[in-house]
């Protein structure tokens, strides 16, 4: 289960002066577990990255050849203080993200050790801006949109899962989590039969999917609109990424608070760690690789798409 893991998670960072290093503290003394964090400047304010690698038996840390996943928590920030008291809606992609990093580590300690290594990346401020938006608020980021995706990235990574509260729409009417297709170098791809059938396991329903748009997957500021950020470590790197939107039924703004259902938080933690499992297994694909190179032969490359205004 990873409740528990999603609750102390969520009780960590319900704190205005929260910091990266109290994060990393979780992952000291976790056996083949790395963490570190890092602050960040920006115009609008700082915030605290933190990266936590957790090393497979199989995986390029240890010499094998296990695939590397990536897991990026997306957001804003976790708290819009001193607007906003306690954590905000747009908190739900770091507390998944870490809680699923925390739920990979304690199974290493316990001596379920995955065969690849897997890196989760996200970034802890309590008081961020918010951004006016249609139909509803958003919440900012103290640094800018090339910053963030810079410091976001997994290099090592062959597939990414992109964690993002996506609740101030209208596209995504659900409560719970749902899965984006795949997206590769300008390319929106199938959704990948191996996760619906994770994400049918894991939540014992029928699977969930949201529709996105070519806008979604260019880099902010450019001009057009986007659903949200989900899409945007889709930008920077050449391997397929996913998004995994926690959402409602209902809109919700980013930056309200008491937004933040730990139950769903807690069921999409759970996907990703057994989408975990199976990638460094080479069990679970992203993609049809085979027909991604067929559309290239066929259309040409489309990562012109990538390139930032």
């Amino acid at each position: 289960m990873s409740l528990r893991q999603t609750l102390q998670i969520f009780e960590l960072l319900d704190d205005a002066f929260i910091s990266g290093q109290q994060v990393i503290e979780l992952f000291e003394h976790c056996p083949r577990v790395r963490a570190r964090t890092w602050q960040v400047d920006g115009a609008r304010g700082t915030t605290d990255f933190v990266r936590i690698d957790v090393i497979g038996s199989n995986g390029k840390e240890a010499g094998g050849l296990a695939p590397t996943l990536g897991i990026i928590g997306r957001l804003g920030g976790i708290g819009a203080r001193p607007a906003r008291l306690g954590l905000v809606s747009d908190a739900d992609g770091a507390i998944a993200a870490l809680a699923s990093a925390l739920k990979l580590a304690e199974m290493q300690g316990k001596g379920d050790v995955l065969a690849g290594d897997v890196t989760i990346i996200t970034h802890i401020c309590p008081d961020a801006p918010t951004l006016p938006r249609t139909p509803v608020d958003f919440m900012d980021a103290p640094i800018d949109d090339v910053t963030m995706v810079d410091n976001e990235a997994i290099a090592q990574a062959e597939a990414i899962l992109s964690i993002d509260a996506t609740k101030g729409n209208r596209i995504l009417n659900h409560k719970g989590y749902a899965l984006s297709p795949t997206v590769k170098q300008g390319y929106i791809l199938r959704v990948a039969e191996d996760l619906l059938r994770i994400m049918e396991a894991t939540s014992g329903r029928a699977p969930v999917t949201f529709p996105i748009t070519t806008q979604d997957i260019t880099p902010y500021g450019n001009g057009v609109y986007h659903l949200n950020s989900i899409l945007q470590p889709s930008t920077a790197t050449p391997v397929p990424v996913v998004g995994v939107a926690l959402c409602s039924e209902s809109l919700v703004p980013g930056c309200a608070t008491g937004a933040s259902h730990e139950v769903d938080i807690a069921l999409a933690v759970k996907f990703v760690v057994e989408v975990a499992k199976e990638f460094g297994h080479g069990t679970c694909r992203f993609h049809d690789e085979d027909e991604y190179q067929r559309l290239l032969a066929l259309y040409g490359s489309l990562a012109t798409l990538q390139k930032r205004a």
